[in-house]
């Protein structure tokens, strides 16, 4: 630490601490490595299924995708600099705003949430070690027995902790393994990704009839609300790094190369590999008779044993490198600065990894329209208005100037009214509260008639809803009341 007083070992460790000058060594190709290895993955492969589904067509899925990761590169590349300017975590910043101890709570809504993602692309991961065993091995996925309790398979669930198991690993190995696997892995996927374009053009005489076929919206009232929806939803699958990339940002060598390398690396990522899906789903109607949005399912239908075990072994690393670095540096980070003495980046990382197991992720992703409006409009909902509130505290209210020495102090400027900003936290509370009504409905517990329907609706845009309420409570609220 720069000051002469001695940090409060209840606010700092030596994962917490700012990053030193000498060790900020990322470029903007690590930035846009760091992005192609997150958004190259699965998850990304099947966004555009949900909103095809859903009555869009396939450029309208494109566009609302592509859309989505435009906006929400904006709070991104934001809360980027302090990051990169200080040095600081994602949970340090937050004393910022909502306090030295208050913190905590913000910092474990956005951990539990990447618990959450965690477990779904574990789960993803080790489906594609057991397809790859089904291949090689020549036994009948579709004839496995889920165990009752469980819900999946002895076989899932092996595959499930072995693909557990790697993560792990590099979860132990730290920070600099994960600069590593992203930076590797990245050329390669897209590469990949090209591959499947290739087969697909192939196999299909052309792209298919996917690419051919219309919106199901018999008019503008029906589009609005999907696309409303799909947008939110969207922004709400990088909701989560959009707070917490100054984990990543600050070790980035300027300002510049985390913009550059972000606006490179993550729009035409996310859009490319998505509309890779639909190309390689379209051309699965043709040679299968079917659509199969699943990935791994195409790929084990390829025939040579030796041809799928290698893509599907493609397909983990993929899972891989966007599991560690989006699903655990966050959170490991978030946990250790509960207990800074006693949890460390690595212990932070294996309490990571064991509620992602304890949260059964198979039973979250195997619904795809729970997945976007229960799962990713759900905890945008939470998450948008902690955006809005970080963002107007360090642009507008503090003009980018950060104590930094008070941030590890509990005695500090950020200490507000026993360590919690109770402007931050009513800032919060007001934000969430007009999604409440739609998040309710949505999950069943109230009927839609009890709500005025415009509230309802509002749920669709719940991230932004929340992000603008948040940023303008507390724009209007700090100068006011600027120790509170």
């Amino acid at each position: 630490m720069a000051d002469t007083h001695s940090p409060d070992p209840r606010l700092w460790n030596e994962d917490l601490a700012p990053v030193p000058p000498e060790r900020r060594t990322w470029t903007s190709w690590n930035v846009a490595a760091l992005w192609v290895g997150m958004a190259v993955c699965i998850t990304t492969y099947t966004l555009a299924a949900s909103l095809i589904e859903q009555g869009m067509n396939w450029w309208q899925a494109t566009l609302t995708i592509f859309l989505g990761n435009l906006i929400v590169l904006v709070p991104m590349t934001l809360n980027a600099h302090p990051g990169t300017a200080y040095g600081i975590p994602f949970p340090v910043l937050l004393r910022a705003s909502f306090g030295t101890v208050g913190a905590n709570i913000p910092a474990v809504m956005r951990g539990l949430v990447a618990c959450g993602w965690f477990g779904i692309q574990t789960w993803v991961g080790g489906a594609a070690i057991y397809a790859t065993a089904a291949v090689i091995f020549g036994f009948d996925p579709a004839a496995r027995q889920p165990i009752p309790w469980l819900g999946i398979s002895a076989g899932e669930f092996l595959c499930f902790m072995v693909f557990w198991a790697v993560n792990v690993w590099f979860i132990v190995r730290g920070m600099d393994s994960i600069k590593w696997l992203e930076a590797a892995s990245a050329p390669f996927l897209l590469l990949v990704g090209l591959g499947l374009v290739a087969w697909a053009w192939k196999a299909a005489d052309g792209f298919g009839p996917i690419l051919s076929q219309p919106a199901r919206f018999a008019s503008a009232a029906e589009f609005w609300p999907v696309f409303g929806a799909g947008l939110t939803a969207m922004i709400g699958y990088w909701a989560t790094l959009s707070l917490n990339i100054p984990d990543f940002s600050r070790y980035a060598r300027s300002q510049r190369d985390q913009i550059v390398g972000q606006a490179v690396g993550l729009p035409a990522t996310m859009t490319f590999y998505s509309f890779i899906g639909i190309v390689v789903t379209s051309a699965t109607v043709v040679v299968f008779g079917e659509a199969i949005w699943d990935p791994v399912q195409v790929i084990a239908r390829f025939g040579n044993p030796w041809v799928s075990g290698l893509a599907l072994i493609t397909l983990a690393v993929a899972t891989l490198s966007t599991n560690i670095a989006a699903n655990v540096v966050s959170p490991a980070n978030d946990f250790a600065a509960l207990a800074p003495r006693f949890v460390s980046f690595r212990t932070g990382g294996l309490i990571t990894a064991a509620i992602g197991v304890v949260m059964r992720p198979w039973k979250l992703y195997q619904d795809p329209s729970g997945y976007i409006f229960t799962w990713l409009i759900g905890y945008s909902a939470l998450l948008g208005p902690i955006a809005g509130v970080m963002i107007a505290d360090y642009f507008l209210w503090r003009r980018r100037r950060l104590v930094v020495d008070d941030l590890y102090r509990s005695t500090g400027s950020y200490r507000y009214s026993g360590g919690f900003s109770l402007v931050a936290f009513a800032s919060l509370a007001l934000a969430v509260l007009p999604n409440l009504p739609g998040f309710l409905v949505r999950i069943g517990v109230v009927s839609a008639t009890v709500f005025p329907g415009w509230l309802v609706a509002g749920y669709h845009y719940a991230w932004f809803v929340g992000f603008a309420l948040g940023f303008v409570i507390y724009s209007v609220l700090r100068p006011l009341l600027p120790r509170t």
